[in-house]
């Protein structure tokens, strides 16, 4: 149940669920107060008692816009505050939950393209996830390509998730047009590509294993993730003839940073 206090801007929630994927990836759930909003895509802004003060850390929403709960996917920071404060969560616990949703990563700013190409480092995928499972992203592209590219091979905690879309009852119809490529750039696995994403789109492998042709004519890219890769990819499409998107100035790039 939520709770708050007049004139708070957060509410208290509880913690449903806490999974440790590995030692330094973890997803959890929370209820969510019926009055919450937020666009897939966006992220929520969680928080601790810190003494007589607050510490308060943005994560993208994993759920759908739908969904009765919130459900985050995060990388904790060696040594940092909030993730010290995750690592010890547990089901039951109180967090905080700002009443409002922020972020610009959403598809519906590209107002032209068929080809949708999400790409993603970490826990950068989250918001790709919430977008996938909204039904209006399906009917505005022909194709959506999904891109998470990890160190190793046990990051790749969604793979089963990604298959699974295809059971998802609002979803299952237009399925095929999900293109998902997983790229692994510190060990060799089957079915991954090696190199980093901006090598990836620079030699045409990525477009491949996508089964893609990329075009500022078609090809729309949201990016998503490490500030590094978020960055040099962004350079390299530049470098190729894409823009970045602007409200008053259509292109064919949407970016966030984030870990």
């Amino acid at each position: 149940m939520s709770s708050t206090a007049p004139e708070a801007k957060f509410t208290e929630e509880t913690v449903l669920w806490v999974k440790q994927h590995t030692p330094k990836l973890m997803s959890f759930a929370i209820t969510r107060p019926k009055t919450y909003r937020f666009s897939a895509g966006q992220f929520s802004r969680l928080g601790f008692r810190d003494g007589e003060g607050f510490i308060w850390r943005a994560y993208s929403i994993v759920s759908a816009e739908y969904a009765d709960t919130l459900e985050y996917f995060v990388i904790l920071v060696e040594n940092g505050a909030m993730s010290k404060l995750l690592a010890q969560m547990q089901a039951g616990q109180t967090i905080l939950l700002d009443k409002t949703a922020f972020g610009f990563l959403l598809p519906e700013r590209f107002t032209d393209g068929e080809d949708l190409v999400m790409l993603s480092t970490g826990s950068g995928i989250a918001p790709f996830l919430s977008m996938l499972q909204q039904p209006t992203l399906w009917e505005r592209f022909t194709h959506i390509g999904l891109v998470h590219s990890v160190s190793y091979a046990k990051e790749l905690v969604f793979q089963e998730y990604i298959t699974g879309l295809s059971q998802h009852p609002l979803l299952a119809e237009r399925i095929t047009k999900l293109k998902w490529q997983p790229v692994v750039t510190r060990e060799i696995v089957e079915g991954a590509l090696s190199q980093r994403v901006p090598a990836l789109i620079q030699n045409g492998h990525l477009a491949t294993g996508l089964q893609l042709e990329f075009s500022p004519q078609h090809t729309r890219f949201m990016l998503c993730g490490n500030p590094t890769m978020v960055a040099d990819t962004f350079k390299t499409l530049l470098s190729m003839g894409y823009t970045m998107h602007r409200n008053k100035l259509p292109g064919h790039i949407v970016m966030e940073n984030g870990f």
